[in-house]
């Protein structure tokens, strides 16, 4: 209960955390920003590290100079792309291990031929949208490995997304983080943020539950007749 108070205070009270961090840590934070955002989307079991509110942060705080822009734009594309490619081979290698013969209750073999089939088809959009959902952003490229996505397009898909990501939340940040009514209620729209990062995944799952028309019960058992 006290770490997810503490998780929970971290994302509320990013502007806080981040600012204590940057006059603790000076230069170092570039670092430990580097890693924040690499663990968040490159390990499948920090899932709940900030992402899209840390970003925001960050180009807030480069808007009053106390981060580069530019710096802070460029290492954070890098540790979004390394993260989502370590993330894919770490899927890919567990696929691998049960081809081999592993055993994990409930996934079978035509479990993973249709992940391997959506993912080539719907990969792209996959990739790329999942960037700007949380949790999703975490397992989707885990998720592409475990499916043997074609590393080829996985790879280009994952920078497009990347660079979209981090380019949008940090200059969303940059621009509108220290406007006044913005500035005074931080912790409000940090969790905006959140919400409006979790959007796109809502809007996908509405129209596939929309385009798949609910199974006719007649024709079930007409079917099942025969």
């Amino acid at each position: 209960m006290e770490l997810l108070t503490q998780l929970l205070d971290m994302f509320l009270h990013l502007d806080a955390h981040l600012r204590e961090i940057l006059e603790r840590y000076g230069t170092w934070t570039y670092l430990i920003l580097f890693l924040i955002v690499f663990c968040e989307t490159g390990l499948v079991i920090t899932p709940f590290l900030p992402g899209d509110s840390l970003l925001f942060a960050a180009g807030a705080f480069a808007a009053v100079g106390a981060l580069d822009l530019g710096l802070t734009i460029l290492l954070l594309i890098a540790a979004a792309i390394l993260g989502d490619t370590v993330n894919y081979w770490i899927g890919y290698g567990l696929r691998q291990r049960l081809s081999a013969g592993w055993e994990i209750p409930f996934v079978k073999q035509r479990h993973l031929d249709r992940t391997h089939d959506f993912y080539e088809k719907y990969g792209a959009k996959t990739i790329i949208l999942a960037r700007f959902v949380p949790i999703v952003r975490t397992l989707a490229p885990f998720v592409a490995g475990v499916g043997e996505m074609t590393y080829a397009r996985f790879m280009s898909y994952n920078v497009v997304g990347g660079v979209l990501w981090v380019v949008i939340c940090t200059l969303a940040g940059f621009f509108f983080g220290n406007l006044p009514g913005i500035r005074d209620h931080f912790s409000l729209l940090i969790l905006g943020v959140i919400v409006i990062s979790l959007l796109p995944g809502m809007w996908e799952l509405w129209r596939a539950r929309r385009a798949s028309p609910a199974q006719d019960p007649h024709a079930s058992e007409m079917h099942s007749s025969k």
